[in-house]
């Protein structure tokens, strides 16, 4: 019969002699996955939980989607150490209260200090286990010695060796012929000797470590010598080499590493690519952990084809209390590089820099200091050194710097904006105005349950070289009811703008006239020519929206639904004044959509405020499954206009558009269906009613009229494929400015392999806005990623030329290290919907 012992009150010190070995491998293993990942901890990956392992589900229609964690399915299920039992319990929290059990086939303590454990020795306590052929422990010196098979396993990790001897009290331990496995982060590796030399300092000599199987490792780490310190958070290894494949591929005589998620300075991941902007780059930032608050990363980077260039980033919290931001710059001297195409500024031979701050203070009470601050040296520098189309197609950079407060019924800001063109194709006319300074004011006020009083203020003065200058007072406080029940709502709302300025300058010279026309003061026309200084408009704002709400069960394709139809009118009326003796600061016409079916104003800024006597007819139905989601919406509607729109923009000097003569807007569908989690279909269109006489006659002597078109026309498909597949198809259409097709997939092949690709035409121009081609495979510890791209990054309106960009990107991540270049994974987030 096989002796059993239950040591009910032998210290936590003397449980075993496992108890050292448990620091001892506890603070290799922790070390070793994590030493050659510089800066970062690896990302837990459990062996045999398949759930853990699985790729969140990103929602149909989502901008961003979640990252891939790093997936070990490839793996062999049973690639650990002949020893591991599965059954054993996982919860470390019962240690400290759990008894430990001891099972041998002969017990010796005859000398009541020594105990003699012989045979098949199995101790267990909670999730640990040790087993060994033969183990010795004193419990007056705590000195340990377990010989032969000793093989350790805890919810962390297992163990095996073949001799480990050492003192608990002393926490000192060696331990000969090591192998060793992570369960939470998978490494695994061997050693030829570890030694604990106290409880917070370990050595190893001749260590391996690796995330693949064990014993088919197709990368491997290996040092000669390693040692850790759990109390600095650092370790340091000296004569290191990885191989990829047995074939050695980097060697170092010498690096530091963090061995816990503490933050510590060391070199990061290196990162290269290539343009045909700027040539072959080489990155490689070094973190610098300055203080818990602050801490900052220098980036020296070489271009090929323009020199070198040092960045830098630094991030601080709590400097100054409440106070939160970072600072990033770039610069690079001496620009070797051509200079853009077509640009109007000259780059070759000059110091060019990009700087980005962005800080979030808080003053006191409700009141915060925000600040945003974007400048680069030139035009091109962001399509030079943009690695994507995102950034090189930016053409303004902000600038602002606002004090910000609230409360439950109002906010406030004070401060200013200001912008910088960064297009090498375009003038700095088109600029917006400096906004200098800027202050608002917003009120919602509650009178009664139903009955509430606001008010939108806004007060700007507008600078911009060689134009009209002034300043803006927009005051439009309002009064707003609602009323509703289950199954309807009412809401009128009256309200009154005024809006005045105060011109400082060039108004003379740029028409903002008021015109008088004697024989029709309601049209405006070129007569008799009055400059004001201090032009102003007032009216009154009054709508009424309201709604009812149908809803009955139904059924389709066999699930059940709710069925809703919402038929909704709303009223606007808005007089008629004159406003072509103000400037034009910053408003623009909004883009129609179905919104702007239910908009108070069609125009983007205070400049305008259209006049209307305007009804809006809407439906909108609904399915609505079991709980309460939304798969299918399908919404129309049209404005019928009972008078003219008069209030219209600038054609050209001291000439507006004639006011318009449509009786209706146009006809507005919205179409959403995702009757289930794999595929979702959005679509909207717009169709003129109306027809229009052109001056002339066609060749049969009839009046020519053209209309009745298509304004607006969308459709957005979108198609899950598997877990990790996906499929997109896009058409976009607004008469005369856009006509573009956009297809992207992410096709798995395999569970190793996915083909991945986009492609973007325009109509208009005939030709590709954007091609993206790649491939990417997946192993049990490797990962590889190949792109190859080709953009349009500048496009000329004058010449109608473009430049397009190519580039190809390669990516290799060892899994449980990192990636060595990770430009790729954000450059197909934002390309391909839905890209995990």
């Amino acid at each position: 019969m096989t002796p059993k012992l239950t040591l009910r009150h032998l210290p936590p010190r003397r449980l075993l002699a496992v108890a050292a070995a448990l620091a001892l491998f506890g603070g290799q293993a922790e070390a070793q996955s994590t030493a050659p990942d510089v800066g970062a901890a690896p990302a837990p990956a459990p062996t045999e939980n398949s759930e853990a392992n699985a790729t969140p589900t990103c929602a149909l229609g989502s901008f961003h989607c979640a990252r891939r964690p790093l997936n070990y399915a490839m793996c062999r299920p049973n690639a650990m150490l002949e020893f591991y039992d599965p059954t054993l319990s996982k919860d470390s929290s019962l240690r400290d209260t759990s008894n430990t059990e001891v099972y041998a086939e002969q017990v010796d303590s005859s000398d009541q200090t020594v105990y003699h454990l012989q045979g098949r020795v199995k101790l267990e306590r909670a999730d640990q286990r040790m087993q060994s052929d033969t183990a010795d422990y004193n419990s007056d010196t705590t000195d340990y010695d377990a010989r032969g098979n000793v093989r350790y396993q805890e919810a962390g990790q297992l163990m095996s060796a073949e001799h480990m001897r050492g003192n608990t009290d002393a926490s000192t331990g060696i331990a000969d012929d090591v192998r060793y496995q992570m369960l939470e982060s998978r490494g695994n590796g061997v050693a030829k000797r570890g030694q604990m030399l106290d409880a917070q300092r370990t050595h190893y000599t001749a260590v391996t470590y690796s995330t693949c199987d064990v014993g088919h490792h197709l990368w491997e780490i290996r040092s000669k010598d390693l040692r850790i310190d759990k109390e600095s958070g650092r370790g340091t290894a000296r004569n290191a080499t990885m191989s990829l494949g047995g074939v050695p591929i980097m060697y170092f005589p010498y690096f530091s590493f963090p061995v816990d998620n503490r933050r510590q300075s060391g070199f990061l991941n290196p990162t290269f690519g290539s343009s045909n902007r700027s040539g072959f780059m080489l990155s490689t930032p070094y973190y610098l952990n300055l203080a818990p608050n602050y801490d900052a990363t220098l980036d020296p980077r070489i271009y090929v084809d323009r020199g070198l260039m040092l960045a830098g980033e630094f991030r601080y919290l709590n400097l100054i209390p409440g106070s939160s931001g970072q600072l990033n710059i770039e610069y690079l001297p001496n620009d070797n590089g051509k200079t853009a195409p077509n640009s109007v500024e000259q780059t070759k031979g000059t110091d060019r820099y990009l700087v980005k701050f962005n800080d979030s203070s808080h003053l006191i009470g409700p009141w915060s200091f925000n600040t945003s601050i974007n400048r680069s040296s030139d035009r091109n520098y962001l399509r030079d050194f943009g690695n994507d189309l995102y950034t090189s197609a930016i053409g303004t950079l902000t600038s602002s710097a606002y004090v910000n407060g609230g409360g439950r019924w109002w906010s406030a800001s004070f401060g200013a904006d200001t912008y910088q063109n960064v297009d090498p194709n375009l003038p700095d006319s088109v600029v917006q105005y400096k906004r200098w300074p800027r202050a608002t004011f917003n009120l919602n006020l509650p009178v009664e349950r139903w009955l509430e009083f606001g008010a939108d203020t806004e007060a700007v003065a507008f600078r911009k070289n060689d134009v009209v200058e002034g300043n803006r007072l927009d005051l439009y406080p309002y009064l707003a009811a609602d009323f509703r029940g289950a199954a309807w709502f009412v809401r009128p709302k009256v309200a009154y703008r005024y809006t005045g300025y105060e011109l400082t300058g060039g108004y003379q010279r740029y028409g903002y006239f008021g015109f008088l026309n004697p024989n029709n003061p309601n049209s405006p026309g070129i007569t008799t020519p009055f400059s004001q200084r201090s032009p102003s408009r007032s009216l009154p704002i009054v709508s009424l929206d309201s709604g009812l709400v149908f809803d009955r069960n139904t059924s389709l394709f066999g699930n059940s639904y709710t069925q809703t139809l919402e038929p909704r009118l709303y009223y606007l009326y808005v007089p008629y004044r004159d406003q072509n003796n103000l400037p034009l600061f910053d408003t623009n016409l909004m883009s129609f959509d179905y919104w702007q079916l239910f908009s108070p104003n069609k125009y983007s800024g205070a400049d305008r405020q259209m006049n209307a006597n305007n009804l809006t007819a809407a439906v909108t139905t609904r399915l609505l499954d079991d709980n309460g989601v939304e798969r299918l919406s399908a919404s129309f509607g049209q404005i019928r206009y009972f008078n003219q729109q008069r209030v219209q923009l600038p054609n050209g000097a001291n000439t507006v558009s004639a006011p318009t003569d449509w009786s209706g807007s146009d006809y507005v569908a919205q179409l959403s269906v995702q009757l289930n989690d794999q595929w979702r279909l959005n679509s909207s269109y717009q169709w003129n009613p109306h027809t229009r006489m052109l001056a002339g006659n066609d060749i049969t002597g009839k009046p020519y009229f053209v209309g009745r078109n298509t304004d607006l026309g969308a459709v957005e498909l979108q198609r899950r494929i598997g877990v990790d597949g996906i499929v997109n198809f896009s058409y976009r259409y607004r008469r005369g400015l856009l006509e573009q097709y956009d297809a992207s997939a992410v096709y798995p092949i395999s569970d190793r392999w996915r083909i991945l690709g986009r492609w973007t035409y325009s109509v208009l121009e005939k030709r590709t806005v954007e091609a993206l081609a790649g491939i990417e495979y997946d192993s049990c510890c490797v990962a590889v990623r190949v792109i190859g791209r080709h953009y349009v990054n500048t496009y000329n309106f004058n010449t109608q030329h473009a430049n397009a960009n190519n580039a190809i990107m390669f990516e290799l991540q060892f899994k449980g290290l990192g990636a060595f270049n990770s430009q790729a994974e954000g450059l197909l987030r934002r390309g391909i919907l839905g890209y995990q």
